[in-house]
């Protein structure tokens, strides 16, 4: 790969806010302060709980049962310990869930905000267990919204998008500026 290509992405990654140019020395990853993830969190809240609540009423049961090998492929993953799977699986999830809002534009925004956001400490959460449990609320949520019971369903989202916060960025501090390595276009810090 040429260092053209290598720079074109990072200036990508850049402009989309996850990483920086540092002067004379190249690009770094940005950090995510407890303020971000508090910041992100609180927007998915405010969009994805009433629309959660919006689909529980209004998508039917047929229509939330197709998501259901999406919910099922989550948990396996997550027992599996495959870490990937369970990201692929967790974000396809949502973004189809939300889909059946009927609202693009929902789904656009927080599609950038889970990018955003990334799901730190999800390795440290995989080994002390605690992945599968924050798996199966998917399933959960599915249970409560086919049943129809959209306040339920609602305080179920906001619980699991409450984990997302506290368990998988607990006790998450982004390191001093000037303690950040700058990565040079030829892969060297």
């Amino acid at each position: 790969m040429s260092a053209t290509a290598v720079r074109e992405a990072m200036l990508d990654l850049a402009w989309e806010g996850l990483a920086e140019a540092v002067r004379n020395k190249g690009f770094r990853i940005t950090e995510m302060t407890d303020r971000d993830l508090d910041e992100f969190t609180e927007l998915r809240t405010l969009i994805e709980v009433p629309t959660v609540g919006r689909v529980a009423a209004t998508a039917g049961a047929a229509r939330l049962e197709a998501l259901r090998p999406m919910a099922e492929r989550i948990v396996a993953a997550a027992r599996q310990g495959d870490v990937l799977g369970y990201l692929e699986a967790d974000h396809r999830f949502h973004l189809e869930l939300l889909g059946l809002a009927g609202n693009d534009r929902l789904v656009e925004v927080v599609a950038d905000l889970r990018k955003r956001s990334r799901l730190y400490g999800l390795g440290s959460l995989n080994e002390t267990g605690r992945l599968v449990a924050s798996a199966r609320e998917h399933v959960e949520l599915l249970d409560l919204m086919v049943a129809g019971n959209a306040r339920a369903a609602e305080d179920r989202m906001r619980r699991h998008l409450s984990h997302i916060r506290t368990l998988w960025a607990n006790g998450h501090q982004a390191p001093e500026d000037d303690q950040r390595p700058a990565l040079h276009l030829d892969g060297h810090r």
